[in-house]
């Protein structure tokens, strides 16, 4: 059974970030990167066209729980907090990405504006700027079109395969650093995009999951009838789903503006678990949980975070913003949470 270990609050400084900028209402703009003793955790957050970088101390604390298994935060103080050197993008940043690659001493970190501007750039995991390599792409329709939401995620097997969503123009562009492989169309407006990994297709960089409307897609890079799409699947009329994640068992989570965590079972694409009304409001964060892959984490469009097991549609804890979320992200490799409040207030729940 997962169980919190610590509950971090601290404020981001006002003279770092002022007034964050509101983006969209699934925006992610929050991304966490561990030291290795995890004592200390650098949180990277966007705001504008800047993206900005706050250590925060993580050592063990009592942890004290309310009613209903509620989490009550430990204020911290940021020890560190700067401006990440790197170009700025032109529009409002809607999604940041940290990768973490093989070697353990690089960070990738990647950007994605409201135009669909792609930014991505190696520096070091303690947190300083090493201008080791950076590229950038620019939109296919050259940033003519309409600004909206867009989403980024990396390749599972390729740091420098990456994939952009644009909401808008209802593409998903994949690129190999600045070389462009493949657009998708989409038929609705995409809200999340995500490559799949532990499949038996073998090739695990190869397939992304989408969701657009109240719909989840599949699309394979190596296929090229139905322009690459492989499957659909239709969730509740209407209702818009706002986030995807797989796990590492292969199983695919889907939730959105029904309140309902979805979980598919990608070798036959049947639903093998529906945990209905499992948030107050809309589901705009999910996250299969490292640790133990039968619990995810849910982020609902409200102040609340929870862990449950979503075999046994159980509640573990959870815990609450101050202030409507901004961003919302697990460690790649840790059970290490963190949110990002409109008020300034970063939030940390490291779970063991």
């Amino acid at each position: 059974m997962l169980t919190a270990r610590s509950l971090k609050k601290a404020t981001v400084p006002s003279t770092l970030i002022e007034h964050p900028s509101p983006a969209n209402l699934h925006s992610n703009r929050l991304s966490l990167h561990v030291s290795e003793d995890g004592t200390s955790c650098w949180v990277y957050v966007a705001s504008g066209c800047n993206v900005y970088r706050i250590l925060v101390s993580l050592k063990d604390s009592l942890v004290n729980e309310g009613k209903d298994s509620l989490l009550i935060p430990e204020q911290t103080q940021v020890v560190e907090s700067a401006i990440v050197n790197r170009c700025p993008h032109r529009s409002e940043i809607q999604t940041i990405l940290l990768n973490e690659t093989e070697s353990n001493d690089c960070l990738i970190l990647g950007s994605v504006d409201s135009y669909g501007h792609l930014i991505v750039s190696k520096m070091d995991s303690d947190g300083t700027d090493v201008e080791r390599l950076t590229f950038s792409v620019s939109p296919r329709d050259f940033g003519v079109g309409e600004a909206g939401w867009a989403g980024l995620c990396f390749s599972p097997s390729h740091w420098s395969t990456t994939a952009v969503a644009h909401s808008f123009g209802k593409s998903i562009d994949v690129y190999d650093q600045d070389l462009h492989l493949r657009t998708f169309r989409t038929l609705w407006y995409p809200t999340a995009v995500s490559f799949l990994q532990h499949l038996d297709s073998g090739n695990e960089s190869s397939i992304l999951a989408v969701t657009e409307g109240c719909q989840l897609s599949i699309w394979d890079l190596r296929v090229k009838e139905k322009g690459g799409c492989v499957h659909r699947i239709c969730g509740s009329v209407g209702d818009i789903l706002y986030a995807v994640c797989n796990s590492s068992t292969g199983n695919i989570a889907v939730g959105g503006a029904d309140r309902t965590l979805t979980v598919y079972d990608p070798r036959r694409w049947a639903a093998v678990a529906r945990w209905v009304n499992c948030s107050k409001y809309e589901i705009t964060g999910l996250s299969f949980s490292s640790v133990d892959p039968d619990y995810a984490y849910i982020q609902g469009v409200d102040y609340e975070v929870f862990c449950g097991q979503w075999k046994e549609n159980i509640k573990t804890f959870s815990f609450r913003g101050d202030s409507n979320w901004l961003g919302f992200s697990k460690c790649q490799k840790r059970d290490v949470l963190g949110g990002w409040c409109d008020s300034g207030s970063v939030f940390i729940a490291d779970v063991v």
